[in-house]
């Protein structure tokens, strides 16, 4: 049995806008949005062993059959097949039912670490293809570029999107649910801006008054600390502020290192987790061996 540890960091993102379109007969929802990656991340290190194991460290997700890192791992062995199994040990950053893409960019690059080193030589698109039905944002964090996501958010168009600015992403200390807030949202077939459009053409001091999260209606009202926060960023000088996806976490965007910084430091200091992203910033895509 090999002592090889494979090391690689799974990146969190964030939601530019969020348009959800149409309601559909399989329950899912048709929605336009943009996504882009933050420094948020958790740490995979993986090794060979007897039987697959999964410990979680810094967690409180369970570490069984209902966590996506296992699920990937089983929808691997079963489409694919492992020739060795693994131990995976993951250092949780980012928080759980955040709207940060965290439980999908676990599943992702457990797909991407096996993969590499089972040697399996599947492309983006075979493994985009074998784990779509785990989660629907899981295609992003597969291809790991920024994009338009349009569908149920599983199809993707590559765009360079990711704010040249600094983003402050502050996770409020509880979890939203994903499906209580397409519940009670309102469709909007014919939004006046198209998602695309604004990110591709508009500077981000006009994101404010063109972008919308069409799920902060039916979130903020029963969780006013999300409305209160986003109120916090645009008064410490944010360009943007807005919720990420269904939620709780929210974030601004701005455009000058010291007004973020100084934003970013209040919400640390006053006990909130937190995290500062570089303008521009390109997540390691990488998987490493450490002998």
């Amino acid at each position: 049995m090999s002592n090889k540890l494979w090391i690689a960091e799974s990146f969190g993102k964030i939601n530019l806008g969020l348009h959800v379109l149409e309601r559909l007969p399989t329950g899912y929802h048709r929605i336009e949005t943009g996504f882009a990656f933050i420094e948020w991340s958790d740490r995979f290190e993986v090794q060979e062993a007897e039987a697959f194991d999964l410990v979680m460290k810094e967690s409180d997700i369970p570490a069984d059959g209902t966590n996506l890192i296992t699920l990937a791992y089983d929808a691997f062995d079963t489409y694919v097949g492992l020739k060795t199994q693994y131990r995976f040990e993951v250092t949780k950053n980012i928080p759980a039912g955040a709207g940060l893409g965290g439980g999908s960019s676990n599943a992702a690059l457990t797909f991407r670490m096996l993969n590499k080193m089972e040697g399996a030589g599947l492309s983006d698109n075979d493994m985009v293809d074998l784990c779509r039905d785990l989660g629907a944002d899981i295609p992003f964090f597969i291809h790991g570029k920024p994009g338009v996501g349009t569908g149920i958010g599983q199809e993707i168009e590559h765009l360079d999107i990711q704010p040249d600015a600094w983003i402050v992403t502050i996770y409020p200390g509880f979890e939203s649910s994903t499906a209580e807030a397409y519940r009670n949202c309102e469709p909007n077939p014919e939004p006046d801006f198209s998602i695309k459009g604004v990110l591709e053409e508009e500077p981000i001091e006009e994101w404010q008054v063109l972008l919308q999260n069409n799920l902060e209606p039916a979130v903020i009202p029963r969780h006013e600390m999300i409305g209160n926060i986003k109120d916090q960023l645009v008064d410490f000088g944010a360009d943007y502020a807005a919720m990420s996806g269904s939620g709780s976490t929210v974030f601004g965007i701005f455009e000058q290192d010291f007004v973020a910084i100084n934003a970013y430091e209040s919400f640390h200091n006053l006990g909130f987790q937190t995290n500062l992203t570089r303008p521009k910033f390109k997540p390691d895509h990488g998987i490493y061996i450490k002998d």
